[in-house]
């Protein structure tokens, strides 16, 4: 049950397309007043304002100035009553030609009407509140429309079918029959079921533990699926760190010239290798500024490689190690690195066993950015890498989100504490206190024990209109 959230009972309207030009723009309504507003600004195309608008239907006609009867807009009106709608309210939209003063116009009438700018997340926010969806589902939405591969929006919409709440579910059952079998102990001692009633419970919190552990388990390649990986391109100057780039994003993002240091800042890219999310950085190869901009560079350049998920420390085939290079790899010791020897094309004078001096331990993958060979070599690398040689099983259940691992995470402390006072032979209370605090953990994730201040942090990330 949420807590301190106000009763949304007024009515609702945004633009819920993407500005701009387009063929189809939506104005989306939602609430009480949604259908009564429709009726006033919509002219059928037989020219007879509609008293009655059917639910589940689509309409053809024009929205118009109810004050002025000018025409705004040809439209498609599509009414959804509720609570068989999106929201479980009585729902509206309009769908005009696309751009921005079709959609404008016709938000600004609706509002004039008696409708109030949405606010972000507002209708899927609606949507949660009056029982439509849980918060595993709500988030999911989210996910949906910032899916960046095939592979992280059938995730997602997985949790948008409801399978991990199902899950979930299976997960509170065991918590719950465990916590109704310990307060049975602690209000009828006298049955003389003490011993049997404690295996019960010893069993009911091991399945719960061996389930959550189970999500957590895949839970770092849900993530990564959700969030991406930071891969860094890093060398010195004139090695092809550019050129790598552009091959990696499959279109010519960074300049690229035979002058030394012509990347002079950090330059930044999403892009996807193997169906896996990556914000792609390329440095500047300059190790000694010359002015306060290089300056500027370098430092940015040493934060990125310092975060990052893998950095591709970056070879010359055609060069021998310098001491440039050793102060490179001098700075990124600890760190995950796969080195790349680029340039495979020319006269090879750089040796494997040249880098395995100094990074014996680490992959090395030859590659031609300019003849592309060695690249499908190095984006398995880059996958093999970041996945630590696991595949991405995208059809079962995966966590993506940090806060319900975090969540489940809490929840499996608290059964492992509750395991040990079972054995230690504690006090039952403590045990059920625990058993609590483990059930609010999973509610919090599905929004049954959910405040405003954390409602309101979820659903301000969502774009209004959704």
């Amino acid at each position: 049950m949420t807590k301190n959230i106000p009763q949304m009972d007024d009515t609702i309207a945004a633009i819920a397309t993407a500005i701009g030009p387009g063929g189809i723009g939506i104005v989306r309504i939602s609430g009480p007043l949604a259908i009564k507003i429709a009726c006033k600004i919509f002219i059928s195309s037989r020219g007879k304002k509609s008293v009655r608008l059917q639910s589940h239907r689509v309409y053809h006609g024009h929205i118009c100035n109810s004050d002025t009867n000018d025409v705004i807009d040809e439209v498609l009106i599509t009414i959804m009553r509720g609570p068989k709608s999106y929201t479980c309210e009585d729902v509206v939209e309009i769908s005009s030609h696309g751009g921005l003063m079709a959609v404008k116009a016709i938000l600004e009438l609706v509002i004039a009407l008696g409708a109030r700018l949405a606010q972000p997340g507002e209708f899927t926010r609606r949507a949660f509140l009056n029982g439509r969806l849980d918060l595993v589902q709500a988030e999911a939405v989210l996910d949906i429309i910032q899916a960046k591969t095939q592979s992280s929006l059938r995730v997602s919409t997985h949790q948008l079918k409801g399978e991990l709440t199902l899950q979930l579910e299976k997960i509170r059952t065991d918590l719950l029959e465990a916590y109704i079998r310990l307060e049975a102990l602690v209000n009828f001692p006298e049955d003389g079921i003490e011993d049997r009633g404690r295996n019960e419970v010893s069993s009911r919190l091991l399945d719960a533990k061996m389930k959550i552990n189970t999500l957590l388990a895949e839970s770092n390649q849900g993530r990564l699926l959700r969030e991406g990986a930071k891969l860094v391109l890093c060398g010195r100057p004139n090695v092809g760190k550019s050129s790598l780039l552009n091959v990696l994003l499959k279109q010519p993002r960074a300049i690229v010239s035979e002058v030394a240091g012509t990347t002079r800042d950090t330059i930044e890219e999403s892009a996807q290798i193997n169906g896996i999310p990556f914000q792609i950085v390329d440095t500047a190869g300059i190790l000694e500024p010359r002015d306060i901009i290089e300056e500027e560079a370098v430092k940015r350049s040493r934060l990125h490689m310092q975060s990052a998920d893998l950095v591709l420390l970056t070879f010359s085939a055609s060069e021998r190690i310098v001491k440039d290079d050793m102060k490179i790899m001098k700075f990124l010791e600890g760190q995950n690195i796969l080195v790349v020897i680029n340039k495979s094309d020319l006269p090879s004078i750089l040796l494997d066993q040249d880098i395995k001096a100094f990074l014996p331990q680490h992959k090395i993958v030859r590659v031609s950015a300019a003849t592309r060979a060695g690249i499908n070599e190095l984006e398995s690398a880059i996958e093999q890498n970041i996945l630590k040689g696991r595949t991405v099983d995208t059809t079962q259940i995966l966590l993506t989100n940090t806060r319900h691992i975090e969540a489940l995470k809490n929840a499996v402390e608290f059964i492992i504490e509750s395991e040990q006072f079972l054995q230690n032979n504690l006090s039952l209370e403590f045990i059920s206190e625990n058993l609590k605090d483990a059930l609010a953990a999973l509610d919090r994730i599905t929004g049954r024990d959910v405040d405003a201040d954390l409602l309101d942090n979820i659903f301000s990330t969502f774009c209004i209109g959704k």
